[in-house]
């Protein structure tokens, strides 16, 4: 199922929270070999996961990790203007109705279908919240996955050849994305709408608000 858990709620799901920040180490610095910061308990983490983000997590029976990606709001400091601003011509972009989307990672063994459901997550927040777009960097291993989903981005602007190049883009969560995304889960739109509800249970959904 999907789970919706803000950064500073992350301690009431330990199993969840460790089996997350330890995949990312291993997709991240260990299979990807980017230049990330890796703790001593072999998590992954940067400064972004301080700034109390929402995570979209696909969470197995056992309550472990199967899949997730992080979500702030471009108002404040993103890793897109922080880091990736010369993809982007120096143009920050910072909207209310625009998220920043970032970290998608997947558990070793992921099903095929956790990459979909991360994707039909990425919607509910872009539907529930009233958003216009998100806004993150990619590879090109990714391309073939949002092209699969039909959420395939509008890129702003890119460096780099072949298997190197990384580009900005902006993502939209178009009517006739959500049927093939659905079927691939293996859900209704009812039982999505049943878990972001169930994840805000405990409060009235706000906008996403800075720890």
């Amino acid at each position: 199922m999907l789970r919706y858990i803000y950064g500073k709620d992350l301690a009431r799901f330990p199993t969840l929270r460790h089996s997350m920040f330890k995949h990312r180490a291993e997709q991240f610095a260990r299979r990807l070999n980017w230049d990330v910061t890796v703790t001593g308990t072999g998590e992954e983490r940067d400064e972004y996961d301080a700034m109390n983000p929402l995570y979209v997590i696909w969470q197995r029976p056992d309550g472990s990790h199967g899949g997730s990606m992080r979500f702030l709001p471009t108002l404040g400091p993103t890793m897109v203007s922080d880091h990736f601003s010369h993809l982007t011509g120096g143009v920050r972009i910072e909207s209310p109705l625009i998220w920043e989307c970032t970290r998608f990672c997947l558990a070793p063994d992921a099903g095929r279908q956790v990459s979909a459901a991360l994707v039909l997550g990425a919607g509910e927040i872009m539907a529930q919240f009233h958003l216009s777009h998100f806004v993150g960097v990619f590879d090109q291993r990714m391309e073939r996955i949002y092209r699969m989903l039909k959420v395939a981005p509008d890129v702003v602007g890119g460096a780099g050849e072949g298997g190197a190049r990384i580009s900005v883009g902006l993502w939209e969560m178009k009517p006739d994305a959500w049927a093939p995304v659905l079927r691939r889960v293996g859900v209704s739109r009812a039982t999505s709408r049943q878990w972001f509800a169930a994840s805000f249970a405990r409060g009235r959904t706000r906008q996403l608000q800075r720890a």
